[in-house]
């Protein structure tokens, strides 16, 4: 019962860091930032939040800067409107699983012959 319990949590928090990034924070370092997924810990001491960054290398140290600076004010958001006994502290952690999956891709494509009628043997 407890995994049920810790996986509505975890989609709880992560709904709600998603709302407070779009609507609160108003940092313009903030770029296209997407909660990907939160890990909580068994005890709800630690959330681990994954997020992703749209843009360049650039971007996400800027978004990530933005992220460190607002997480007081996240985790105090969270406090407040989380009926939860403990408020988990938060690390923000890079997902780089879309950027990854993309770059997989495009190198799949780039195996397949074009100019190969489909069905023939070369």
């Amino acid at each position: 019962m407890q995994g049920k319990r810790l996986e509505r949590v975890n989609q709880l928090i992560k709904e709600e860091i998603s709302a407070v990034l779009q609507r609160q924070v108003k940092d313009p370092r903030l770029g296209f930032v997407t909660v990907t997924e939160v890990d909580t810990t068994a005890d709800l001491k630690l959330s681990r939040v994954y997020v992703s960054v749209l843009g360049p290398e650039e971007q996400w140290a800027k978004s990530f800067k933005a992220l460190e600076s607002a997480r007081g004010f996240v985790w105090n958001w969270l406090r407040k409107h989380l009926d939860l006994r403990v408020t988990p502290q938060l690390a923000f952690r890079p997902d780089r699983s879309m950027e990854h999956a993309a770059h997989i891709q495009s190198l799949l494509a780039g195996l397949r012959p074009d100019d190969a009628p489909a069905g023939s043997d070369e």
